[in-house]
């Protein structure tokens, strides 16, 4: 939970980290699925970077998810070299 501000914040700002607040309030408890990364097998950033991640690898036509060292393909369990 974000801290109140108080009344000596201008309007305009108010207004930013309201929108700020709400997005990563979203972000937390999404009401809808959200987009997956999309990629084709090229373009896959290191796995160590995104350990948990979900990606969609265009090219492949498969999830894959990081699991710290490697992207694995949900169809098969193996890694994507």
């Amino acid at each position: 939970m974000l801290v109140p501000i108080g009344p000596e914040v201008p309007a305009a700002v108010r207004g930013v980290l309201k929108s700020l607040h709400d997005a990563v309030g979203r972000l937390l408890a999404p009401g809808a699925p959200t987009a997956l990364f999309a990629t084709a097998q090229a373009g896959l950033p290191r796995a160590a970077d995104h350990p948990r991640t979900l990606a969609l690898v265009t090219d492949l036509n498969i999830l894959a998810h990081s699991d710290g060292a490697h992207w694995i393909r949900q169809d098969t369990g193996a890694v994507i070299v």
